[in-house]
């Protein structure tokens, strides 16, 4: 029994000096803890440094800025615009460019802004067109794209019926006449309108259903080509102070000049019941004032001695705004009056505040009225002048975007076809009336 308690007793003695070690290194201050910038730096990589180019490039949030900084105004706007320098950094496979993309929107400026993966072997895509050259006024081969400067150039145009065969797409302008191959599954036939509804041929039965892709003045074609185009250089900035009074010295009210006196939309008969309450002075056949067309100055004239002009179209069409208002209004220093396409039409392609819209008004009296108010107050009459130097009409590179759009349609996400062109072109697209009474009789026949 001694035996065995002596032994325990010699075991605790070990133990004690462990225990009391232990204890004494709990009751020590601990260090602070460890800083990065302590630890000693990793050894020098072996590899070489190699810059993963895609990887930064994809990196690039939509939110970002891609403009340089560094650079002057002219170097941040986009190559599109007058001494513009900026070309699209890198390829955006979410692209707004097709139609259901961007409801409601002309998507041009993404389409001139879209370019193909740098790292892709892309083919050269071939675009008939079965009008021929001279029609389009461009040349054959890549020289369009090239001398353009396309961000995507991979194409080139032909003429020569053998290749219908062959084509990537084939584009038909005004009408349709096929050619005798058969059509391979995945070509594109685009159809181009320049004119409205009224002035376009119909197309036969047999061509109601075979096209992809229209291209029109209207924006839910799937290219819109519009008679003009106009691009703020900064969209935050919509207007200017003026350095100038553009109603001094001007002593005539309102211009217009016209040769079609028999317009679906009336328009002569309402010039002619606005020239009951303010001057109109009617320039050509439909009027008692004569300046030939050729005469640069007849337009000069409306800049030094009118306040008004009726850029007034020879059809109220949807989105049909032609350069009546573009060239003959806005391009020149007087206020354009104007009827054609709907009043929210106007606005999505127009400067903000450049123009007034005839039915903006209950009829000819009211707005007669307003242009008279407008004649005594120069303010007035000058605020819609303040878009002039805010931006510009550019060149919207029909040709660069087609090619654009025939190298990005593999990413679609549904085939586009339309079963009946003509009804997309007609149904609903133009009135002979106002547009408030084809709204009035439509809400009368809607159900409440």
């Amino acid at each position: 029994m001694w035996a065995r308690a002596a032994r325990i007793l010699r075991r605790v003695a070990l133990l004690v000096p462990l225990l009391l070690t232990a204890l004494a290194l709990l009751l020590l201050p601990r260090p602070p803890p460890f800083s990065t910038s302590a630890r000693l730096p990793s050894p020098p990589s072996t590899q070489p440094l190699v810059r993963d180019e895609t990887h930064a490039q994809n990196s690039i949030t939509e939110n970002e800025i891609i403009f340089n900084e560094e650079g002057d105004e002219f170097s941040k706007r986009p190559w599109f615009i007058s001494g513009g320098e900026q070309r699209p950094k890198r390829h955006e496979p979410h692209a707004k460019i097709f139609p259901e993309d961007s409801p409601g929107d002309d998507r041009i400026v993404e389409q001139l802004m879209y370019t193909l993966p740098k790292d892709e072997d892309v083919p050269i895509k071939k675009i008939l067109l079965a009008n021929g050259l001279g029609t389009w006024g461009v040349s054959g081969g890549r020289t369009e794209f090239i001398r353009n400067k396309c961000p995507v150039d991979r194409c080139t145009l032909t003429a020569d019926s053998r290749e219908a065969a062959t084509a990537d797409a084939i584009l038909y302008k005004d009408h349709h006449t096929p050619f005798n191959v058969k059509r391979p599954i995945n070509q594109i036939w685009i159809l181009y309108y320049l004119e409205c509804p009224y002035h376009t041929a119909s197309l036969r039965p047999t061509s109601l259903d075979v096209f992809n892709w229209t291209a029109t003045y209207r924006r839910d074609s799937d290219i819109v080509a519009p008679y003009e185009r106009w691009v703020y250089h900064d969209a935050l900035n919509t207007e200017k102070d003026l350095e100038r009074n553009y109603a001094a010295n001007k002593t005539k009210k309102v211009a217009w000049f016209v040769s079609n006196c028999h317009a679906r939309n009336r328009r002569l008969q309402y010039a002619r019941q606005l020239s009951k309450f303010i001057p109109v002075d009617i320039y050509g056949a439909c009027g008692s004032h004569h300046c030939p067309r050729a005469d640069p100055n007849c337009l000069e004239m409306l800049d030094k001695e009118y306040k008004f002009y009726l850029a007034f179209e020879n059809s109220n069409c949807r989105d049909y705004v032609t350069e009546k208002f573009f060239v003959n209004g806005l391009q020149h220093d007087v206020v354009p009056i104007v009827m054609g396409a709907r009043p929210p039409e106007y606005a999505a392609v127009a400067p903000h505040n450049s123009y007034i819209h005839v039915e903006e008004f209950a009829g000819p009296e009211e707005l007669a009225a307003y242009l008279q108010r407008l004649d005594e107050d120069d303010t007035l009459y000058n605020s819609y002048f303040k878009w002039k130097g805010t931006g510009e009409f550019i060149n919207t590179y029909f040709f660069c975007r087609v090619c654009a759009m025939v190298h990005a349609n593999g990413r679609r996400q549904r085939s586009a076809h339309y079963t009946d062109v003509q009804a997309w072109w007609r149904d609903g697209a133009c009135t002979r009336t106002e547009w408030r009474a084809t709204r009035d009789q439509q809400s009368l026949r809607d159900p409440p």
